[in-house]
């Protein structure tokens, strides 16, 4: 141990060097550690100061850890300890040299014989595997082909029959308005021999429904009420379809006269004639003269025949059905 004399001495309270602070550490005399000075420096590092026990001395320690934590730390690094203990003293301390030496077995030709027959039989049956699976492909595949042709059979099974019934109900109709056109055809060469004979000087009598009608007239009447249930199309000139001028067009040219075309001109060819003073045979209209949009023949009995539309079609109607605007005579 050194006794000194320190005039100036570094702080040391606290246990660390911090710098000069001559009010704690100017004392007479200090009691130093003879490793506390630097080689050539009599400036003491650390100075023991003379302190009393109730002095309170702030401390720079780390805070204590948890117990738990402590002793969680303390048993993981017992625990590793151990192991590495017990492992180290369970092996052996020197291992001994191999002196004992282990015969293999010898592959003899009837062994590898066998080995070969025992690859054979597993390609063997690896074959018949993929065999047997090629034949179920086969198979399924020729299944779905069947039932998709047994479709495709049906499917024209059923659209041959709708084919041979829509043929069949096409024929019937073909058939009825064949009969209904040889009736009308015979209807037309009654009435012209009817029309004949009054020009010859002889008197027709018309159908009941109707006034008595003579010569052109008569033949105009017969031509139009023959036409009855024929269709309506938008410029149809017959002889099963027919709009309203082209029916007038058509019943006026068997009395040999021409008419226009259109309704407009027709309603403008021949006389103006009081709606109260028709005669059969002339040509009703509706719409102003010149402008018509519609036209058909009175035929007498206060009753006409039209191609109305499309809907009715050619139709026999009282005049009250739908009463005309206007009337021209032409015969």
């Amino acid at each position: 141990m050194i006794t000194g004399l320190m005039m100036v001495a570094r702080f040391a309270r606290y246990g660390v060097n911090k710098g000069a602070q001559k009010a704690d550490s100017q004392i007479p005399n200090v009691t130093v550690s003879q490793h506390t000075f630097l080689d050539g420096t009599p400036t003491a590092l650390i100075a023991l100061v003379p302190m009393s026990h109730t002095a309170h001395i702030p401390s720079h320690r780390k805070p204590r850890q948890r117990a738990s934590k402590s002793a969680l730390r303390a048993g993981v690094a017992g625990g590793v300890l151990s192991t590495i203990a017990v492992a180290g003293a369970a092996g052996p301390a020197q291992a001994e040299p191999v002196t004992q030496t282990i015969e293999m077995p010898t592959i003899t030709s009837g062994f590898s014989t066998a080995v070969a027959a025992s690859a054979q039989a597993t390609q063997q049956v690896a074959l018949d595997l993929e065999t047997q699976a090629d034949e179920d492909a086969a198979a399924e595949k020729a299944a779905k082909t069947a039932k998709k042709a047994h479709a495709e059979a049906v499917r024209k099974a059923e659209a041959k029959k709708k084919a041979e019934a829509a043929a069949k109900a096409r024929a019937e109709a073909e058939a009825k308005e064949r009969a209904e056109r040889a009736s009308r055809t015979s209807e037309r060469t009654t009435l012209s021999a009817s029309s004949g004979s009054s020009d010859s000087g002889s008197s027709a009598s018309a159908p009941s429904s109707s006034s008595n009608v003579s010569g052109s007239a008569a033949s105009i009447v017969a031509f139009a009420k023959a036409q009855v249930g024929d269709a309506y199309v938008p410029g149809g000139t017959g002889p099963n379809s027919w709009d309203c001028s082209g029916l007038t067009q058509a019943a006026y040219r068997t009395a040999g006269i021409d008419l226009p075309r259109v309704s407009q001109s027709q309603s403008t060819f021949g006389t103006q004639v009081s709606l109260d003073n028709l005669q059969p045979g002339d040509i009703l209209y509706w719409g102003s003269a010149g402008s018509a949009y519609h036209v058909a023949i009175y035929i007498g009995g206060g009753e006409f025949v039209g191609a109305q539309n499309s809907n009715t079609g050619t139709v026999q109607r009282s005049l009250d059905y739908d009463r005309p605007t206007g009337a021209v005579r032409v015969l």
